[in-house]
């Protein structure tokens, strides 16, 4: 049996049967574009340890289609994962020779840079969402406010909402899918266990949500005059927005790291900012944001040593 013909039984079989949509829909989509044209026409034997070594190698140092260069650690370390787990099911299940896989080397992940707004250029973010006559743009100010994951928004339905104790309550995400390169939206179970949560609405926020629920034409907060807005939609009009603005790029998710560095800077607790976060416990919380926090702690040093 050649590797393309045990991914597609694997995949079908056993990962789409244990896994979310979006976990099954990104493994195949990997395997589609990075595993199967390189070593899908491979007999399963013949995918030996040093195989697969020179195979890794390969990726980090020049199988991206757009720049021509290695591919990124995580997007390889993905694939790795891939290859390991499909590899380790067919050695049980008798389709091939059990090998050791513990020795393939993978690349080392250096963590991301936390991208977060500065105060002047949160203050001409929500000046221009003011400005602006779609209630879609409200989205923003909602996750500077709250911290929601982009698909945390735009799942979010008026049913979630409860104006009277000013608290909404997070249940589910949604993300983007494509069949026959026809876009869909997929409502689906939040990213953890501990991102299903209750979040307080900051009292300025309720004014301008009532005004939207009463206007809204669609169970949803997040809208476009009463259409479901896609994920990559919103981000590329968050795009647009800066660009309007002249502020420097950052990703969508930077709203969610200008709201815990901001909450930081206030003195919000450390647990309680994690739970409003989602996160699995405060020590992610405090890897995350120890520079925000070493900043603030600077910063009321100085403060008091001007006072001395």
């Amino acid at each position: 049996m050649k590797y393309k013909e045990w991914m597609d039984v694997w995949l079908r079989n056993y990962v789409k049967m244990s896994t979310k949509r979006r976990t099954y829909e990104h493994y195949e989509d990997t395997a589609r574009l990075h595993i199967l044209p390189l070593i899908g026409e491979y007999e399963m034997d013949e995918l030996s340890p040093l195989l697969l070594q020179k195979y890794v190698n390969f990726l980090l140092e020049s199988d991206n289609k757009m720049t021509h260069k290695g591919l990124s650690p995580s997007t390889v370390n993905v694939i790795i994962t891939i290859i390991k787990e499909s590899l380790r099911s067919a050695a049980l299940l008798g389709y091939k020779k059990n090998i050791d896989l513990d020795n393939l080397r993978r690349p080392q992940c250096i963590g991301k840079k936390i991208e977060c707004f500065t105060l002047a250029e949160q203050k001409a973010i929500e000046e221009a969402v003011m400005r602006e006559k779609n209630d879609k743009y409200f989205g923003i100010i909602l996750c500077l406010y709250t911290g929601l994951r982009i698909g945390e928004l735009l799942a979010l339905t008026w049913a979630d909402i409860d104006f009277e104790k000013g608290i909404l309550s997070i249940n589910k995400t949604c993300h983007d899918g494509y069949i026959n390169g026809k876009r869909y939206r997929l409502i689906d179970t939040p990213k953890t266990k501990s991102s299903n949560r209750s979040i307080p609405i900051p009292y300025k926020l309720i004014p301008m949500m009532k005004r939207i629920y009463k206007n809204s034409i669609t169970d949803h907060i997040i809208s476009n005059r009463g259409k479901i807005v896609f994920v990559r939609s919103y981000q590329n009009m968050f795009s647009r927005l800066l660009n309007r603005l002249n502020i420097p790029h950052k990703g969508f998710h930077a709203l969610r790291h200008t709201f815990a560095t901001r909450a930081i800077e206030c003195g919000m607790d450390v647990k309680c900012l994690s739970e409003i976060l989602g996160h699995k416990n405060p020590s992610l919380t405090l890897s995350l944001y120890t520079h925000s926090m070493f900043e603030y702690k600077s910063e009321m040093m100085n403060r008091l040593g001007d006072l001395l």
